[in-house]
């Protein structure tokens, strides 16, 4: 029996999943240059790419954000358990709750993940760089956050919503440091962001856009699971799904493409695609 022979009988019996690690994602991918869209199609192999969970914690001291991050939830679920099944790397990063998840598997994988060498140091926090990509389109300084009665500014959240399934293949950190080591080790070029807030954290942190596109990763951004932190009170006085779009496309224009996160959840197709 040949080799071939066997991986097909695996693959038969075990519903495809001998081959998955083999596949290859069609992202249809949305860039701006000079203020013009462009759609064209990025093809990533399954085994290289991950998934990272953005600080979807289950409370924020503003609560139309927290009310946004549950409603986003369940979408966002979907989209990964989908692309878990076809062999995604899913890394769970809700900063500043690693003491809630010490101990688990999930946990351990990231700690013990080799230590590399990054091309560029791994900041703390990655800043607005102006001279990049100019001022962001959204006020997010004077009052960021839209309740009509803005509370205290305090910590309100103690781990990631759980409407997010953290499987056994999945790993969970909030370091730079060690996302890299682990993306390293296991060979993982292409990086999918997803989670809030865009113009904060999903930019800014040691695992965010900025970062991972000084590291040399490909990356691209979860348009439709993502939400700003944007008053409609404050510039440019826009509805906070407008805020949030003109954020999407800052990205979009200075940093990297948008896909929508069904494109995570299926492999290309050699005949339709």
């Amino acid at each position: 029996m040949t080799r071939r022979t066997v991986v097909g009988l695996l693959a038969a019996l075990c519903g495809g999943a001998a081959n998955k690690q083999d596949g290859t994602l069609l992202l249809r991918a949305r860039s701006r240059k000079y203020d013009l869209e462009a759609v064209a199609p990025l093809r990533w192999k399954v085994r290289e790419t991950a998934i990272i969970v953005c600080d979807m914690w289950d409370d924020h001291y503003c609560k139309n954000s927290a009310k946004r991050v549950t409603e986003i939830a369940p979408r966002m679920n979907a989209v990964l358990k989908g692309a878990r099944a076809i062999g995604v790397q899913i890394i769970h990063a809700p900063s500043g709750t690693m003491d809630v998840y010490a101990g688990t598997p999930q946990r351990k994988r990231m700690m013990m993940a080799r230590k590399a060498m990054p091309p560029v140091p791994i900041a703390k926090w990655c800043y607005l760089e102006e001279g990049k990509e100019g001022k962001l389109p959204i006020d997010d300084v004077t009052e960021p956050c839209d309740d009509p009665v803005v509370g205290e500014k305090v910590r309100r959240y103690n781990r990631q919503n759980a409407l997010l399934e953290i499987a056994e293949p999945d790993g969970v950190s909030d370091s730079g440091e060690e996302i890299y080591n682990f993306f390293e080790q296991h060979g993982i070029r292409n990086v999918v962001l997803m989670g809030v807030h865009l113009n904060m954290c999903v930019l800014g942190r040691p695992f965010g856009i900025r970062q991972m596109t000084k590291l040399g990763k490909n990356v691209v951004l979860a348009r439709d699971l993502t939400d700003a932190m944007y008053d409609p009170r404050q510039k440019p006085y826009v509805s906070h799904a407008a805020g949030t779009e003109l954020m999407v496309q800052h990205v979009e224009k200075h940093w990297c493409p948008s896909i929508l996160g069904q494109d995570l959840t299926r492999l290309a197709g050699a005949a339709s695609d």
